[in-house]
């Protein structure tokens, strides 16, 4: 009795024994199935690394190629370069810079001082640009505008042959003695923010100033040349004149910076009569206001000097 119960309780620790290795195999292969599983995709994920790097690679490979063309692209473009500075120092030192500059260089900017009168600016822009049109580059032409009137603006706004300046003042004027008249001293005001433009801003070396009810004459440019010539000569020089009938005292007036020339006086000598007091027009340097003459349909006009 007892030996077959215990042969019973053997079956039964067999039994329970097989089904636990059997668990226990069957535990193992599915964490194996797993860790494979897993394997597979670290050796598939390391493949693409690898092929993604690889790619990478070759992109850098290819960057590196253009990187060293573009360097050796720059040391040419370098070398040219020197090879460019040697050729122009070379061409400098020849002369061929003083030779162009000389070419392109202006005799003088001429410049119409304008206000209120459209009807007239247009008889002279029409006079100027008759004999300017040919020495344009030597005379480039200029229009201020002292104030807003609308058809001066237009008038001269419509014109593509020269250069529309305005100015517009409107600080209150302050008289140095009594009586003196306003009127000169804005003029005056418009004169010198009209010459601060050229010289300044422009850089010009000479100004031709006009007023706005004149007509010149077929050798206006010529005669102007001819004097710039002579000024550039012969610095002891005021001014030179071609005009027989008038002795025309030409007299350099010295800018003095900061300081407005309160009205404007010329002065000219009848050879057959006494002094006269004529309007009259400058042909003005940098530093100083050198006054020349010019013919206005053959008759002289004389020059306008700024006087404090």
């Amino acid at each position: 009795m007892r030996g077959n119960k215990f042969c019973f309780d053997l079956r039964y620790l067999l039994v329970v024994a097989a089904l636990a290795f059997i668990y226990i195999q069957m535990r193992l292969f599915a964490t194996q199935s797993e860790y494979v599983d897993r394997l597979a995709a670290a050796i598939e994920a390391e493949n693409h690394c690898t092929s993604q790097t690889r790619l990478l690679i070759d992109k850098i490979s290819q960057q590196q190629g253009r990187v060293v063309a573009l360097e050796e692209q720059m040391k040419r473009q370098d070398q040219e370069c020197r090879q460019l500075r040697a050729l122009v120092q070379d061409l400098e030192s020849k002369g061929i810079k003083k030779l162009i500059g000389d070419v392109q260089m202006p005799v003088a900017a001429v410049v119409v001082m304008a206000c209120s009168r459209a009807d007239y600016l247009e008889k002279t822009i029409k006079s100027i640009l008759k004999y300017q049109s040919s020495v344009a580059s030597k005379y480039p032409l200029f229009i201020s505008q002292d104030g807003s009137n609308p058809d001066v603006r237009k008038l001269a706004l419509s014109y593509d042959q020269l250069t529309y300046m305005q100015h517009l003042d409107f600080e209150p004027v302050h008289t140095e003695r009594p009586g003196e008249l306003v009127a000169y001293y804005k003029i005056a005001r418009h004169y010198k923010w009209a010459l601060d433009q050229l010289f300044h801003k422009h850089n010009f070396s000479r100004v031709i100033i006009l007023e706005d009810d004149m007509e010149i004459a077929a050798d206006f440019f010529d005669y102007f040349e001819a004097g710039a010539t002579l000024l550039d000569r012969d610095k002891l020089q005021n001014a030179y004149s071609q005009c027989p009938k008038y002795n025309i005292f030409y007299i350099l007036v010295v800018n003095i910076p900061g300081r407005l020339w309160p009205f404007l006086l010329g002065m000219t000598m009848d050879k057959g009569s006494s002094s006269k007091i004529l309007v009259s027009y400058i042909l003005l340097p940098p530093f100083g206001m050198v006054v020349m003459s010019f013919l206005l349909n053959s008759f002289p006009v004389s020059l306008e000097m700024f006087i404090g």
